[in-house]
């Protein structure tokens, strides 16, 4: 099977890891991928938004497959383009993808199919958003409405900070057209869980879940980011929760988008609060999370790429894939600066040291080559040292020992990842 993937991240790396291990494959690319990809793929300088030219290369290449990676494709059409070009593609049409391009659509969604979430509201007008925050009051949530890279959702502990979410969000426009609306929600409690289900339209395949990591700074302080880490499987998520968030969550909303005439295919993202009542909706996304994907592959076995396929095909009964009863922990390296300004263009060494720590994975999101060919920083979030144990804490050791093994006078990580199930932190430890 001829493959096409799609993006250049850290995610991304970690699915064409896994594809490029399956029998099925005879050839993989990836548009526009990045260094560490390219030893998994045949890289090709195509943006992951260029629909017109991913479907024109896909068809002069005769794929038999596209694997849409990162959200922004699939909102703009890149499944819809596929289809109309007869090529498959895993990933939902333009329409379901309104399921992360749209948080109002999310909660419509919800609401109508029965799902348990937070209260909400919308709006367009900011002297009416400020007005609602005023009668509500704090902890709320305040979220633009469209895609801001996973950086566009402000919890605020005060009135104040949400009244200066809104500012920033509606007024000032941080997040660009995307905060022409914004969503007001109910600060749900609890500890948050990324599920994943594999969906064909009618069908849905559980996956596994995973615990992330959104807030810049040990503790979780600071601002949101796109995720600072990532751990699998949450021990609080059990057999008995999975089941009951299928039940009540996943396969409603399936329901519901058929009901609609837009059927959803691909993996759903459900970002999940789990309070003292049970499990509750906080968001979907229409892609593996990033860096939760990095996590799961690690733990998955089974072959991926037959399973994405049959996702497309309608035929997710045919398939089984079983998960390592091993936990995996991913630490991600980012650039100073980051969730603001990243700085970029620093050389980075010890990538091969990093990975010769037993049970480490190196995935590169953020990076280039330099001028000297040497592996340099070009985005945010630029690492993940991912790490597979006999358990979280031998798991987490690997990981920060691997991290101190990566030569970069520009990078920083969180040195609690996996704190909610591991109290005391790892020592970094040299390779």
């Amino acid at each position: 099977m001829k493959v096409l993937l799609v993006g250049g991240g850290g995610r991304e790396h970690a699915l064409a890891w896994r594809i490029a291990g399956s029998p099925l494959l005879t050839r993989l690319w990836c548009a526009p991928g990045n260094p560490g990809i390219a030893q998994h793929a045949e890289c090709v300088p195509i943006g992951a938004e260029d629909i017109p030219a991913l479907v024109a290369f896909a068809r002069e290449q005769a794929v038999d497959l596209v694997v849409a990676g990162p959200e922004a494709p699939l909102t703009i059409g890149l499944a819809d383009a596929c289809a109309a070009a007869g090529i498959a593609c895993f990933g939902p049409s333009a329409a379901a993808a309104r399921l992360e391009g749209s948080k109002a659509f999310t909660r419509e969604v919800a609401d109508a199919a029965g799902v348990p979430g937070a209260a909400w509201a919308r709006f367009t007008d900011p002297s009416a958003a400020r007005a609602y925050i005023r009668r509500t009051g704090a902890p709320i949530v305040v979220k633009a409405d469209g895609l801001a890279a996973g950086k566009g959702v402000v919890v605020a502990a005060t009135v104040d900070e949400a009244e200066a979410a809104i500012a920033d969000i509606m007024e000032s426009r941080v997040h660009g057209a995307s905060g022409a609306e914004v969503v007001i929600e109910e600060c749900l409690v609890g500890q948050e869980v990324s599920f994943f289900a594999l969906c064909d339209g009618t069908d849905a395949l559980p996956l596994a879940a995973a615990q992330d990591h959104k807030r810049v700074g040990d503790g979780d302080t600071g601002p949101n980011t796109g995720g600072m880490g990532a751990y699998s499987p949450p021990s609080v998520f059990t057999e008995a929760l999975r089941e009951e968030v299928m039940a009540r969550i996943i396969r409603p909303t399936l329901a519901e988008m058929v009901r609609r005439g837009t059927p959803f295919r691909g993996v759903i993202f459900a970002g999940l609060m789990i309070t003292d009542a049970g499990p509750r909706l906080i968001e979907f996304n229409v892609r593996f999370g990033d860096p939760e994907c990095q996590a799961l592959m690690l733990r998955l076995e089974g072959d991926l790429l037959a399973a994405l396929h049959a996702a497309c095909t309608g035929r997710l009964s045919e398939v089984s894939l079983g998960w390592s009863a091993e936990p995996s922990l991913v630490v991600v390296m980012a650039a100073r600066g980051y969730p603001g300004t990243p700085a970029k263009g620093g050389a980075i060494r010890g990538l091969d040291a990093a990975g010769a720590v037993p049970g480490v994975t190196v995935f590169q999101a953020g990076t280039a080559r330099g001028p000297e060919g040497g592996i340099v920083a070009s985005g945010g979030r630029v690492l993940g040292i991912a790490a597979r144990g006999p358990d979280l804490a031998a798991a987490r050791d690997a990981a920060y020992c691997a991290v101190a093994a990566v030569d970069w006078a520009d990078g920083f990580c969180r040195r609690d990842i996996g704190h909610h199930a591991l109290p005391h932190p790892g020592t970094i430890k040299a390779a």
